[in-house]
């Protein structure tokens, strides 16, 4: 059960395969894993002392950045996944990012989002389209179209939190929509990345 594993130098926590949201590009779609590491299809989500065996027994030699992301939503475990970065930063100096859909407030409505600071380091988020309703056909959220408002307002609070948020997007949108993503991004104050849709496992960032 791979719960921990390196990509580009970083070390990537997969605590969970639960997600809210059936993204038109999720790459669990088109693998099990992601260049050669082994499955990222959990047996059972882990325990916390299965989560910190794991950590103790793997190579983190050179590793700088710590990653909850691996094959599902890492805030579905929101109160798991402060557990286990408040261990990180306990004994480690790595720095550690989320990648995010942004949803945790309906995931868990009763979260308290300041709990990440000084845990979380950064934020990624995934903004996937410049309205609620394209946003409801690209990611299609449980939720329905009130998960884009969510979305932003979980961009908005992790900016007080930890002070270091980006959006990203998908390239599968048009380019006007994508220059609507900017603008939207822009007008938050927030830098937005955009990725490269791809049909292998080689990238998850």
């Amino acid at each position: 059960m791979t719960v921990f594993y390196k990509f580009e130098g970083k070390m990537y926590i997969n605590i969970t395969n639960g997600c809210p949201c059936r993204c038109v590009f999720c790459l669990r779609d088109n693998g099990d894993s992601i260049k050669d590491n082994d499955s990222l299809w959990l047996e059972h989500e882990p325990s916390y002392e299965e989560i910190i065996a794991a950590y103790e027994a793997f190579d983190k030699s050179g590793i700088t950045d710590a990653v909850f992301c691996g094959y599902g939503e890492p805030t579905v475990r929101a109160d798991m996944m402060v557990r286990v970065a408040q261990y990180i930063k306990d004994n480690s100096d790595m720095r550690i990012r989320l990648n995010s859909n942004g949803l945790v407030k309906l995931i868990h409505p009763d979260f308290d989002i300041t709990s990440l600071k000084g845990l979380i380091d950064s934020v990624s988020i995934s903004l996937n389209a410049p309205d609620a309703c394209r946003y409801n056909e690209v990611t299609r959220p449980s939720f329905g179209e009130k998960s884009f408002d969510i979305m932003l307002d979980f961009a908005r609070e992790m900016k007080n939190v930890c002070g270091n948020v980006a959006f990203t997007v998908v390239d599968i949108i048009s380019e006007d929509e994508i220059s609507r993503c900017q603008s939207l991004a822009d007008s938050m104050g927030i830098p937005l990345r955009v990725r490269h849709y791809i049909t292998d496992n080689e990238s998850y960032t």
